[in-house]
């Protein structure tokens, strides 16, 4: 392996263990690619990808291209026989593509052509997918289409949310990566074209946050585990007469709560709250757990919430501080959800 000289191509905390296990398993990296610094903060400090700062660890060079030009004069420079990416964050122009002589091969967080895009591991929850996986593919012009070295999947659980599938997932895939650059170092070049539906998974958009208490339960627990890595699904409730923003961290259905509550087992969707409740309306409150929202199909718990301009607190304590009651109305609409 150490034959192969190898430019690594990433830029936040998910690709750090990925350039960690090259750098364990004695890979020549010739050099670390990352996106500039950004400003962060109140202050819009300048900070470092995390990538960067990983590499430096490594004693690794790093490059950090503001520009097409910049990046393509870094790969002439540093003459890669392979590209490997994990979560750079931009795309790779065809002119760049062929200054590894190999080609550049891509690890991404599901199983290709599903989930093309930037954000797979959400998407795949908020789909209530119970498999993804990760594919360690060729880059060409496409957004994630090139074709496929190997994939291994990785079961979703009812109780994963997003940080856990990232964390599964990245496991799963430093292994399957490792695999695949000693293949390549033997001389094993596979390129199997993708087949079946291809689905998109873009970018998270604000619009994409809002819960939509009119449709299935299942449905808002889902958006739920799918953004709580952030930004989260969100409510508006009013609260002495003023609309705010309520964030919800933790949510469930109460078909998967029984054990944890009082409710009985023959009231599998939760209690129906006052005659003529409409959806969105709060139908119980149960102590230590949270409160219930009327959905289309049976009732959502909500567990955990972030007022806006507030810490995370428990749901029920939510509910006593804004004085909101059974049969209360929190609103919810949910748009660009295909």
């Amino acid at each position: 392996m150490s034959k192969l000289r190898i430019v690594f191509l990433g830029t936040p905390d998910i690709a750090c263990g990925f350039l960690s296990r090259m750098a364990e398993d004695g890979c020549h990296i010739a050099g670390v690619i990352s996106r500039p610094d950004r400003p962060r903060g109140r202050g819009l400090k300048l900070c470092c990808p995390p990538v960067e700062n990983k590499a430096r660890e490594l004693r690794f060079k790093t490059f950090q291209p503001h520009s097409d030009e910049e990046f393509a004069g870094t790969l002439s420079e540093l003459q890669p026989d392979l590209g490997v990416v994990v979560a750079y964050g931009r795309l790779i122009k065809k002119e760049a593509l062929a200054q590894a002589r190999l080609g550049f091969i891509n690890v991404h967080f599901s199983l290709l052509p599903k989930y093309r895009g930037a954000a797979p591991v959400q998407w795949a929850l908020i789909k209530g997918e119970t498999v993804t996986g990760v594919t360690v593919f060729w880059l060409d012009e496409g957004m994630d289409t090139g074709p496929v070295f190997a994939a291994r999947e990785v079961p979703i659980l009812p109780a994963d949310d997003a940080l856990s599938m990232f964390e599964k997932t990245a496991a799963a895939g430093t292994d399957l990566l490792a695999g695949c650059l000693k293949r390549i170092a033997a001389g094993e070049l596979i390129k199997t074209p993708q087949t079946g539906p291809a689905t998109p998974a873009p970018r998270i958009k604000f619009e994409h946050t809002r819960l939509d208490f009119s449709g299935p339960a299942g449905a808002a627990v889902n958006l739920v585990r799918g953004l709580s890595c952030g930004p989260r699904a969100r409510f508006d409730a009013v609260i002495n007469g003023k609309k705010t923003t309520i964030q919800v961290l933790k949510a469930s259905l109460p078909a998967l709560a029984l054990r944890q509550t009082s409710l009985p087992a023959s009231a599998p969707d939760g209690p129906a709250g006052p005659a003529g409740s409409r959806a969105g309306a709060i139908t119980a409150i149960e102590r230590g757990k949270g409160f219930f929202v009327k959905c289309s199909d049976s009732n959502l718990i909500i567990e955990e919430v972030q007022p806006e301009g507030k810490k995370p607190m428990k749901a029920v304590d939510f509910l006593n501080g804004a004085r909101l009651k059974i049969g209360d109305r929190v609103e919810g609409e949910r748009k660009g959800i295909g």
